[in-house]
């Protein structure tokens, strides 16, 4: 891979990113004067029809069996990983050596890597964003990608189909969770807001995430926090990830942009109005086994006209 190549890949994950702060057009947090009931005032699409989170009420969702999801580089190290607090959440950025993306399923379109980020609550029985019947999990990853034909991640933002959000809840387990052991062990060096943190042990990224990610729920939304842009396609994934009560509480540690603990992030859950909620019950692979078969039939008929010749 060309260094010009590469360089395009950094600065792109340096990029803003739905988990950063828009400081050009206006503070927020997520309490008093700050909080979320008074985005609206700076940032109008706060108060959009198409708003993120919401509740999910598994017996209202519409069932369906979308083509396995691909997931392109997941399986690859990268070759350096960037922690960073950046007021508002705790950000991992990625760099490596061919772009991690993700392709299918209710996508239309190929979606290229930007950064992930976390969101959590005062407690553990508190803190995903999307609820599932009510229920909220103690805390929520955000894995963010943007619609790689509008090349980059500002440009996604003006587009209804600009962006994808894979969430993961996470659920806590009496034990630690190793995978993210090296995570945790640094939050204690960003403690303050806009500091960050190099990692030294290099993992997938498909290893910080559950085995199974056939069933999910996917709706039309937006970004949960400011500008709150309606361009989201949400992918909600059913199995949880399991971390550790002492793993979680580490989160609580951090600081926000005014100095205060960050002992929670989470958006309260918005209408869901006229919108349709979609449940991945099962992968449909039918199209996947004809494009093979027809490949097959192809090389057969290939293989024949050259022995007839």
């Amino acid at each position: 891979m060309n260094n010009q190549r590469l360089g395009l890949l950094v600065f792109s994950l340096a990029c803003i990113s739905s988990g950063r702060v828009f400081a050009d057009e206006g503070h927020f947090g997520y309490d008093g004067s700050l909080g979320p009931k008074f985005w609206p005032k700076n940032f109008q699409t706060c108060a959009g029809k198409y708003q993120s989170p919401i509740d999910i009420e598994e017996h209202l969702v519409t069932r369906v069996s979308y083509p396995p999801i691909r997931y392109h580089g997941f399986a690859d190290k990268p070759v350096g990983s960037t922690l960073t607090n950046n007021g508002h959440t705790v950000m991992l950025q990625l760099n490596t050596e061919e772009p991690l993306a993700v392709s299918g399923g209710p996508l239309k379109d190929h979606y290229l890597f930007q950064q992930l980020h976390f969101h959590w609550g005062h407690n553990d029985s508190v803190g995903s964003e999307d609820t599932i019947n009510n229920h909220s999990f103690p805390m929520e990853l955000h894995m963010v990608f943007f619609n790689q034909k509008y090349h980059n991640f500002t440009n996604a933002l003006n587009h209804e189909d600009g962006l994808t959000v894979m969430a993961f809840f996470y659920e806590v387990s009496a034990e630690d969770n190793f995978v993210y052991a090296e995570i945790v062990e640094h939050l204690p060096t960003v403690v303050l807001p806009h500091s960050e943190a190099k990692l030294s042990r290099q993992l997938p990224l498909e290893l910080l995430l559950p085995n199974d990610k056939s069933q999910y729920y996917t709706y039309h939304g937006s970004l949960t926090t400011p500008p709150c842009s309606e361009v989201v396609t949400w992918i909600d994934f059913k199995e949880s990830i399991l971390l550790s009560h002492e793993q979680v509480e580490e989160f609580r540690s951090l600081q926000d942009t005014d100095g205060d603990a960050m002992t929670h992030n989470n958006r309260p859950v918005q209408p869901l109005g006229n919108r349709v909620v979609y449940f991945n019950e099962r992968e449909d692979y039918s199209s996947a086994v004809c494009s093979k078969s027809a490949l097959i039939l192809i090389s057969a008929l290939f293989i024949a006209l050259l022995a007839t010749n």
